[in-house]
């Protein structure tokens, strides 16, 4: 018999409401190496459906395929051709985006983005790491691009008993690649930069940002600085703040190639210079607040509000009347609703009455999977304070 795996009620149950984990918990009995392609039985030993399988990890199973649907590679290639096809009918204004978006495109813990004739490739599980030559392969006949990259070096893959490392796995893939958002020109270091290179998730926040943006602007956590450079064009005053040299130096150097030299970076810790700023009597027609996740697990979560709270207080005591926030958070554990909640806090304790202009998320090629709430990870709120 070919590898499997039993799962319990619980695990079928949640597989068949259109989840695609199973977590260790409610694995049964496995016979399986590790990374394996595996059939998956319920308690009753019903067939479920194939999935990837790791030895490691907290969840052993990412499903691929429900049924006698059989997981194979024309199936492989097929999901990767409509991910591709769909990023095409998008119409995207940019050279950089996201090709496959892991569960999202039905395949699970595989991650391509697109920086122009380049690929990036992450394969987050034992399964998918297994898989990665053939999809690899795939993918270079597809797409014909002149280098492939593996950035298989995120902290995630450690939980998955995968050693983190970066890897030419086809052509070759220069120290830096030119792309373009919008009217943005990136210099991108796929190697070192942050995910894959860029923040490509927020391309389309910065698109709405630029309907409402005017006057002084304020950039926190500016990272290369994808929003002010994009606001720039709205904004005769432009700073952004880091708490990063190296990244400091990046904004410059992207200002100074975009033509907007009145973009002043700086570096400083965000939650002191909100401080600072808010006891100057400073004041902004335009905030972006767009930090890492604070909350990278439900633990972390108390924290992580009391941190959104505090910088989201300083911000709208900074806006000027009429001003907008844009306000932003990646923590998959906050939610739309918690993160809601903390905003209205904000905005009860520091007497700054605003309006929700707009509520956003990732953008359109990092699609939500119904049903898979991880898969929902950035929210953006468009505030306006009205008094």
């Amino acid at each position: 018999m070919s590898a499997f795996v039993v799962i319990s009620s619980r695990g079928e149950q949640r597989v068949r409401s259109g989840h695609p984990w199973v977590y260790r918990a409610d694995v049964v009995d496995v016979r399986a190496a590790a990374g394996e392609v595996v059939q998956v039985f319920g308690p009753r030993r019903r067939l479920v459906g194939s999935a990837l399988f790791s030895d490691r990890s907290q969840i052993p199973i990412r499903m691929l395929t429900r049924g006698e649907v059989a997981a194979d590679a024309p199936l492989l290639r097929a999901r990767l051709e409509r991910a591709i096809r769909f990023r095409e009918l998008l119409g995207l204004d940019a050279t950089a985006y996201r090709l496959v978006h892991g569960e999202a495109d039905l395949l699970p813990s595989l991650i391509v983005d697109r920086y122009g004739e380049y690929l990036v490739v992450q394969a987050l599980s034992q399964g998918m790491d297994r898989l990665l030559p053939s999809m690899t392969a795939m993918l270079v006949e597809l797409l014909r691009p002149a280098g492939v990259l593996a950035r298989n070096d995120p902290k995630v893959r450690t939980l998955e008993g995968l050693e983190q490392r970066v890897d030419v796995l086809h052509g070759a893939v220069p120290e830096s690649v030119d792309v373009r958002e919008g009217p943005v020109e990136y210099e991108v270091d796929l190697r070192r930069g942050q995910k894959t290179g860029l923040f490509l998730d927020q391309r389309e926040n910065r698109e709405a940002a630029a309907r409402y943006a005017r006057g002084r602007l304020l950039d926190c956590f500016s990272y290369h600085g994808g929003f002010a450079l994009r606001l720039a064009r709205q904004c005769p005053e432009v700073e952004a703040i880091e708490i990063s040299a190296e990244a400091v130096a990046r904004i410059q150097a992207n200002a100074a190639r975009n033509g907007v030299p009145h973009v002043q970076a700086r570096e400083a810790n965000v939650f002191d210079e909100l401080r600072r700023l808010d006891k100057a009597g400073a004041r902004y027609d335009t905030i972006v607040l767009d930090p890492p996740a604070f909350a990278k697990n439900k633990a972390a979560v108390p924290n992580a509000l009391g941190g959104y709270k505090e910088i989201n207080l300083r911000a709208m005591r900074l806006l000027a009347p009429g001003g907008c926030l844009v306000t932003c958070s990646c923590s998959y554990n906050v939610n739309e609703e918690i993160f809601a909640a903390v905003l209205h806090e904000a905005s009860a304790d520091s007497h700054t009455p605003v309006t929700i202009l707009e509520k956003r998320m990732q953008g359109r090629d990092h699609p939500v999977l119904v049903g898979v709430p991880e898969t929902y990870y950035l929210k953006c709120f468009i505030l306006r304070r009205v008094e």
